[in-house]
């Protein structure tokens, strides 16, 4: 089992978060241990890769998670619940079998939400099925993605 975990985080907030949809930046942070901002791929050391670069097992995890913050972000764009902060520190377990392969059994998301109206709280943490419906990476996945939401003022 080896077992891949990123921090994602939302750096977008032009002043207003997610307040329009046209009010807010897409940028975001992808960072995983101690690896440098810049995406610098090898193979997971257990691979005989360089461990201080991005391996595509910890990509993966990131696009999944990057793809379903996106669609949070318009999602309460659209339905008026206003972002300040997002962060995410998503885990994906992958088992490798005897003959070498390997494959994907979960990934968990772990969003977490800054808004700035308390009694908006259920509605932003509802929105997440609604993404995770949309999102078009966990879409092509063949494996579980989980999400165990957290939104607070």
């Amino acid at each position: 089992m080896h077992t891949y975990t990123v921090s994602v985080r939302w750096t977008g907030n032009l002043g207003r978060g997610t307040g329009d949809y046209c009010a807010y930046s897409r940028d975001h942070e992808i960072l995983a241990g101690t690896k440098a901002e810049k995406i610098a791929g090898s193979s997971d050391p257990s691979f005989r890769g360089d461990g201080t670069r991005y391996n595509p097992e910890e990509l993966l995890v990131a696009a999944l998670s990057t793809c379903h913050m996106l669609w949070m972000l318009h999602l309460c764009a659209d339905h008026g619940i206003t972002v300040t902060a997002y962060q995410d520190d998503p885990v994906g377990h992958m088992v490798q079998h005897a003959d070498g392969s390997g494959e994907f059994v979960d990934v968990t998301l772990r969003p977490r939400l800054t808004i700035t109206d308390a009694s908006r709280i259920a509605d932003a943490n509802g929105l997440h099925q609604r993404a995770h419906s949309l999102c078009f990476i966990a879409r092509s996945v063949n494996f579980e993605v989980r999400c165990e939401p957290h939104a607070a003022v």
